[in-house]
């Protein structure tokens, strides 16, 4: 404790040897400026030396209701990396059967770009087998066995689009709006309007697997231009959760929390002078932190968990999958999680080896995929838990219906390049109508021929969801409102209940 007092009156002497007559001076210009911009920031002010500071100022994660009746409370965003093909799961073509190994026709080529294809690549038809499943009929390949059971649970859409065939652009594309850095992922738009029920737990988490993080980095998770205390915090499924969350030897909790009472007595300071919201996010990550070290444990523990529910998803504690991250999705949403992301890496499905080949290596990672994704649904509807929260599945675009030849030579194993003409995701749980398929494809799956959908308008559907209305949640910068959805975005209203 002596330390800490002493490092206050240190942090007070500092203050008061600043206060040179140049320094006056200056602090009182800032000071004028801070008063006119203080009712524009916080609202109006009492006119004291203190501003007027709500508990939303104070907590930027309290819960807040939504502007409008949600059918979501939270999301549950499962991003497979790299690209699955729409042609092997969902998307089945017939007629491209019919053109395998044919040389492609020009009309798909003309006026097009494509990643690496050059010349004129062969057709390659589906390498999976497809059924219809479900009263809904839905068409589901061999490769996901256990998600055809659930073929009347989700809303296919089978034409979505993007303007982007790069992995990096694309996923930031998918995840904040813009296929360039520096804007506010979903995530954070969501835990900025709404805030978090579980003051205890960030309300933004990111899980990964398949060894790396998307090609985006984690720009697909930061907070762009809002305050930093939106972006996603990352937990990892193997070892600690989050690094540094048990104390060092010697550190009790109460001498953290004085610590901690101490650091965040200087930023309140700092913010009384300045007005610097971003002091705000940092005191709250302070705060956040030190709770987190009591609930984070206990809802990261999986290896409490029931043998039956360990079978249902696969999972391996200790180990780091997308089994493990399903199986922690659910606990965290259940805990009162906002959003919990979770990015798979793998997907990229080239033709340039085994693991890379649409019909070997796309099928093993459908393996890793299949069971614990259709565990997390059939797990939320049996705790009542899916009506209220809202899960999303895709990637960043899709698969080109002709075989890649790299730079004009054929692969050695079946691959696909980029697409981002028509692929297909689909969404379950909350608000959404189940049993439905949105949208066709023309018959080799290249085009969206009827009801295509873009990123813009998932974006406008899960903010509606959420209980937001698209055009209207903004957030100013640089002098103007900027929003998720740009100046784009439509309802689909075809998949809401």
């Amino acid at each position: 404790m002596q330390n800490l007092d002493k490092m206050l009156a240190e942090f007070a002497q500092q203050k008061l040897e600043k206060q040179t007559r140049r320094h006056f001076l200056m602090d009182c210009v800032a000071k004028v400026g801070g008063l006119a911009m203080a009712p524009l920031m916080f609202g109006c002010g009492t006119g004291s030396s203190e501003l007027n500071l709500s508990q939303r100022d104070l907590n930027p994660l309290s819960p807040l209701p939504p502007p409008y009746g949600a059918k979501a409370k939270s999301i549950i965003y499962l991003h497979m990396a790299g690209a699955p093909s729409q042609l092997e799961l969902f998307d089945f073509k017939p007629e491209l059967a019919k053109y395998h190994n044919q040389p492609c026709p020009q009309s798909l080529l003309e006026g097009k770009k494509f990643a690496f294809i050059r010349g004129v690549p062969k057709m390659l038809g589906p390498q999976a087998n497809f059924s219809q499943h479900g009263e809904s009929g839905a068409w589901i390949s061999d490769y996901m066995p256990h998600f055809q059971k659930l073929a009347d649970e989700v809303s296919f859409l089978k034409a979505v689009h993007t303007d982007q065939f790069n992995h990096g652009p694309a996923q930031l594309l998918m995840q904040t709006g813009s296929a360039r850095l520096g804007r506010p992922s979903l995530g954070s738009w969501v835990t900025y309007g709404l805030g978090t029920e579980n003051q205890n737990l960030p309300g933004f988490v990111v899980l990964t697997s398949g060894g790396k993080t998307p090609d985006a980095g984690k720009s697909v998770w930061g907070s762009g231009f809002l305050p930093s205390v939106y972006q996603g915090v990352q937990c990892r499924s193997k070892g600690d959760p989050v690094l540094y969350l048990d104390d060092p030897e010697g550190m009790s909790r109460n001498l953290k929390k004085n610590v901690i009472d101490a650091i965040n007595t200087v930023n309140k300071e700092e913010f009384n002078a300045y007005g610097d919201p971003e002091i705000l996010a940092r005191i709250n990550q302070y705060e956040m932190a030190y709770r987190m070290q009591i609930e984070v444990p206990e809802v990261m523990n999986i290896t409490d968990e029931p043998e039956s529910i360990h079978q249902l998803y696969g999972t391996k504690p200790g180990a780091e999958s997308l089994a493990n991250n399903c199986l922690l999705a659910r606990k965290l949403v259940e805990k009162g999680v906002r959003f919990v992301q979770l990015y798979d890496w793998g997907w990229d499905t080239h033709g340039t080896d085994h693991d890379g080949s649409i019909d070997m290596g796309l099928r093993n990672k459908c393996r890793e995929m299949d069971r614990p994704v259709s565990a997390l649904l059939l797990d939320l509807k049996q705790r009542g838990l899916l009506e209220d929260t809202l899960v999303v599945w895709g990637g960043e675009f899709g698969r080109t219906p002709m075989q890649e030849n790299r730079e004009g030579k054929t692969q050695s194993f079946l691959g696909r390049d980029h697409h981002g003409d028509a692929f297909t995701m689909w969404m379950a749980g909350g608000g959404i109508k189940p049993g439905v398929t949105y949208g066709r494809t023309d018959d080799f799956g290249f085009s969206g021929i009827e009801d295509k959908v873009s990123v813009h308008d998932i974006h406008a559907t899960i903010l509606h969801l959420m209980g937001f209305d698209h055009e209207q949640f903004t957030y100013e910068f640089q002098g103007r409102p900027f929003r998720l959805t740009d100046v784009e975005g439509e309802l689909i209203n075809k998949i809401l209940a």
